[in-house]
Order: C-alpha cells, then sequence, then structure tokens
C-alpha cells in the first residue's frame, strides 16, 4: 500500500500482503487475546461465589453499579485493572486491588469514577488499592476531573497495615487529595452503599455531597470495636447506619433505599452541575486516518531487533495521516513532529526505529538517543509548550548512545536538557510505550516519574534499567566473579543455566502485565485502539484549563 502523505514528507511502503506482515499480525493478535482472557478474568473480581453472596446482601456488585451509572452506550476508560496483579498471593490474591477505576460519562459529562470492589476481601485496602485510588484522584486533580466514589469498604487490610496507614503515597493520602480537589473546585460526590469504617469514614464527609443506601455503614469504630474499646453494646444500623446519620448526626445529604434508587439520585445530582472553561488548545473537527489502525499489528513486531519505521505507526494515528515532521534532517534517531489527532493540534516524540546508513555519514542504532536527537526533541519541546500545544510521546527506546564518541560530543549535557525541558513542561503529556523504554532513555522520553497525565502500555511493552540479555549478561558476570572470588568455578553448562534463570526473572520483570500490576501505566491498550485512546485522553486534559507559566530554569548549551 502506498499513499503519499499530505504534507509530502512520507509515503508508505507498508505491503500487507506480505508474509512478514501477515506472521506480525497473527503474533500481535495472539497477544492481544492472551491479555484479553487476562483482563476478563480480572474483571470477576472475587468470583462467582463472592458475587452471589453480595447478592444476598440485596447489593449490585461494583461492575454492576458502574454499568448503571454510566450513560447507555458510553464507553468506560479503565485503569488499573492489573493493580496487584500476581502479588499477595499468600492472602489468596487481590484481583485489580479490589477496586475499580477510570474515567466515564454521566448525563453526558466526564466523571473519575472510584469503586470499592466488595466482592475482593469485603472491599479492604491493601498497599496497592491506596496507590490506585491516589493515581485516580492524581488524574483527576490534574485534569479537573469530577469525581464520584462508590464506597463498599472494610477498610484497611489488617496484615499489611504498615504498609497501607503512614506513608505519603498511603491510605491517608487518600482524604489529603480530598481536601485539596475540593479547595480547587473539582466536584466530589460519594455515595455509601456498604461498609464504610474508621479512617475510611472520612472520605465521603470531605466530599460535596453525601448519600447512602439504606442497610449501610458509616462510623470511625464498627459495634465490635465500640465494645472492646469502651464496652458498649450497640448494633451497626443504632451506631451509624443511615436512618441514624440522615435525621440525627446529619452527616449525610441523601438517605436512598437501595442501589438503584442511590445511583438513580446521582444521576439527578449530575444532571444540575455546571462547567467549567476547557483548555486553550487548537481544535478543528477530527477527521480519520488515510490508514486503517489496526494495520499496526502487521507493522510492529515487538522484536527488539527488528526494525519498522516509526512513521508508519504515526500515520494510522493522526489525522488524515498528515504530520509535519520538526528538523526532519536532523537527530534522525527522533521522530518530532506536529499533527492533530481526533482535532486537536499535537506534538510527537517518538523513537525512530530504523537504522540509519547514509552515505558518507555514521551508523546510527535505531532506537538510541544521540546527542543530535536530543537537543532536537529539547528544542521542539520547549516550541510546543511556548504554542501550547500538547505533546505525546511514543516510547520504542534503548537508551542513550554511549562510547567515546558519545562523550566527547556532550551526550549528558544533551541528555541533561532533554530531561529538564521534559520535567518542566506545562502542557499536558502523554505516554504510550510500544516496545522497549530503557534506561535513561525512558526518563527523556516522559516516563512514570516525569510527569505524563496519562501513560499506556501495548501489550509488547518493555522497560527496565536495561534490556534482558544485556541485563543478565551483566549479573551472570558479577556472579562468576563472587564465586571465583570464593574458590569455585562454573562449568560452561552451570554457566548457561545461570543465565538462563536470571534472564528469565527478569524477562517476568520486564513484562507490561508486571509494570502494570505496580501502576507503572495506567493501563494497557490495544495497540489498534491507540488512536481511540488518544483522543479520549486529549478531551479529558482539556478539562483544566490552568496552564503554568513555562520556565525550564538553567540549561547547559
Amino acid at each position: 500500500m502506498r499513499i503519499e502523505n499530505l504534507t509530502g514528507q512520507f509515503q508508505s511502503r507498508i505491503d500487507p500482503r506480505s508474509q512478514t506482515f501477515q506472521n506480525h499480525r497473527q503474533s500481535m493478535q495472539s497477544l492481544m487475546e492472551q491479555f484479553r482472557i487476562d483482563e476478563r478474568e480480572l474483571a470477576q473480581g472475587g468470583g462467582s461465589s463472592a458475587i452471589a453472596k453480595q447478592h444476598a446482601k440485596g447489593r449490585l456488585t461494583a461492575r454492576e453499579r458502574l454499568e448503571l451509572l454510566l450513560d447507555p452506550g458510553s464507553e468506560f476508560l479503565e485503569f488499573g485493572i492489573y493493580a496487584a496483579f500476581e502479588m499477595y498471593q499468600e492472602w489468596g490474591g487481590a484481583p485489580a486491588a479490589g477496586v475499580i477505576t477510570g474515567v466515564g460519562k454521566i448525563c453526558g459529562r466526564d466523571f473519575m469514577l472510584v469503586a470499592n470492589d466488595a466482592t475482593v476481601k469485603a472491599g479492604s485496602f491493601f498497599p496497592m488499592t491506596a496507590k490506585k485510588v491516589i493515581r485516580a484522584q492524581s488524574i483527576a486533580l490534574e485534569n479537573y476531573i469530577p469525581t464520584i466514589y462508590l464506597v463498599d469498604s472494610a477498610g484497611i487490610f489488617l496484615p499489611l497495615q504498615e504498609d497501607v496507614f503512614p506513608d505519603s503515597d498511603d491510605f491517608g493520602r487518600v482524604f489529603y487529595n480530598n481536601a485539596v480537589m475540593s479547595a480547587k473546585g473539582i466536584p466530589q460526590i460519594t455515595a455509601i452503599m456498604g461498609s464504610c469504617v474508621a479512617g475510611g469514614a472520612y472520605l465521603p464527609v470531605m466530599c460535596d455531597k453525601l448519600l447512602m443506601t439504606e442497610g449501610s455503614g458509616l462510623y470511625l469504630a464498627g459495634p465490635a470495636l465500640v465494645r472492646a474499646a469502651i464496652g458498649q453494646k450497640i448494633s451497626s444500623e443504632e451506631l451509624g447506619g443511615a436512618e441514624v446519620h440522615a435525621s440525627i448526626s446529619g452527616t449525610i445529604d441523601f438517605k436512598e433505599k437501595d442501589d438503584p434508587s442511590c445511583i438513580e439520585r446521582i444521576r439527578q445530582l449530575v444532571d444540575k452541575m455546571g462547567t467549567r472553561p476547557r483548555a486553550p488548545f487548537a481544535r478543528v473537527e477530527s477527521a480519520d486516518p488515510l490508514f486503517l489502525p489496526d494495520e499496526v499489528y502487521g507493522i510492529f513486531a515487538g522484536d527488539a531487533q527488528e526494525e519498522y519505521d516509526m512513521r508508519e505507526i504515526i500515520v494510522r494515528i493522526v489525522d488524515h495521516s498528515e504530520f509535519t515532521e520538526y528538523k526532519a534532517d536532523y537527530g534522525q534517531t527522533l521522530i518530532t513532529a506536529y499533527a492533530r489527532i481526533g482535532g486537536f493540534s499535537v506534538g510527537i516524540v517518538a523513537n525512530q526505529k530504523t537504522h540509519l546508513r547514509e552515505k558518507g555519514k555514521r551508523f546510527e542504532f535505531g532506537g538510541v538517543i544521540y546527542t543530535e536527537s536530543a537537543n532536537k526533541a529539547a528544542r521542539f519541546i520547549m516550541d510546543c509548550n511556548q504554542n501550547l500545544i500538547p505533546l505525546i510521546f511514543l516510547h520504542d527506546v534503548n537508551g542513550f548512545m554511549v562510547g567515546r564518541d558519545a562523550e566527547y560530543s556532550g551526550i549528558i549535557k544533551a541528555g541533561a536538557k532533554m530531561v529538564n525541558v521534559v520535567s518542566n513542561s506545562v502542557v499536558p503529556k502523554i505516554t504510550v510505550i510500544l516496545g522497549g523504554s530503557f534506561g535513561a532513555g525512558h526518563y527523556a522520553m516522559c516516563g512514570k516519574a516525569y510527569g505524563p497525565r496519562f501513560i499506556y502500555a501495548w501489550p509488547t511493552a518493555r522497560y527496565a534499567v536495561m534490556g534482558g540479555d544485556q541485563a543478565a549478561g551483566t549479573l551472570v558476570d558479577i556472579k562468576l566473579k563472587q564465586l571465583e572470588r570464593s574458590g569455585k568455578v562454573l562449568s560452561e553448562a552451570e554457566k548457561r543455566e545461570l543465565y538462563d534463570s536470571i534472564k528469565q526473572t527478569y524477562d517476568h520483570q520486564t513484562d507490561p502485565r508486571y509494570g502494570a500490576a505496580r501502576l507503572w501505566v495506567d493501563k494497557i491498550i490495544d495497540p489498534a485502539k491507540t488512536r481511540e485512546v488518544l483522543i479520549r485522553s486529549l478531551e479529558l486534559v482539556s478539562l483544566n484549563a490552568e496552564i503554568p507559566k513555562f520556565n525550564v530554569g538553567m540549561l547547559q548549551t
């Protein structure tokens, strides 16, 4: 297929009929199906028996509540479904960390939703549960997204209380965020639809509106703890039921009969809410790409050693398949380009994975950031900030170039400049990790520590300090020297066994599910839906109209 890019800068050379294309497509489709199976299982929460127990109490599950709350036919952009994946196995696991978070539409407007899943350990807070709720609040704070909490939680998971309770990214930060969001004018609504005990009782009371269903409980200490602490015998309903808080303490604003009536009341309240000004980002009418988005399946192999032209990915994401490349002939291992996605003006910073073999010039490895490409990216990012253009980072990076020539060219200075500019960027940044994201390249390309509003990964994503082969080789060398100092020499077979064991462990840790379990990424996405997810994300970042003054501070030149 050959279609000229409208700017005249790019011509596709992809043939969907080729065997290579078909092999890549089949491999990617197979990988995607594995992830779909994982996600269907995670969506079951505590499983069928736990769901049945929830229904027996006359309550809906968290996902049933969300389905009823969201506009019919609208899509829920879920975050963190892999949170706590393969973690807490000694406690029976905590699928999706026992809480559902994501953005959806209610009465036509966007809301961040946080819903405790009572089918997972009664909705208790594991360490990753707190971090997942805090990440949802952070997204809401950065993008000024109104937030709704559906509370049904037994509180902190006591066997792990030391990892949930005291730190700056633990349970207490949730209520801190409640207060900060309220002060910034970000609406928050809470519905208590089950248990809400101990420190968790502060969350709903710190929100703008508070609803509670009959049969739910809201108290700082439950009946058993009250009896143990002060000897008072009292029922849950008498201590902190909906009637108590509606007519005696005056804590709640609305008492509702059951889940459906409570959800209907939330929709009535949302329907009356006003809206705020949007961010001043340029947007025109959206236009589809000239290429099919699912063709990325056949272009991208997910093999770190295999070359591909990142422009082939870009033209399947951007409007009209049109982009204007900035400094196209300079620093070519990074692509910097202006484009539109869903009508939004964006600046794209993407790693180029083809090796550069131009006659008369040095050979350059694709996916490696050289001094020239770092300098180019820094200037481009500054320009996007100057002109209020949101930034999209597409990762497939091996890291920065090393060696004598690189050091002489000032690679550290150029890399520091790029990191500085990314760090101080004030326009929204959205990151997508397609393949590798290794070493300081992960930082320079706006990794998690550099404040992306959203960070997504393809199922082919791999990121760590270095690639598996290099890491295993380095760790084996270290281990061999330790053994040699103690007088032990390994045979070649033993060395191979050690290498394979280390590499297997390292490869497992670079799997995107491992990172998603720890919330290093917000969501693992279908590559064919990258454009859809980016458009949705751009709509969300536009809810925050406040853009601070751009200032990079001291730069080495």
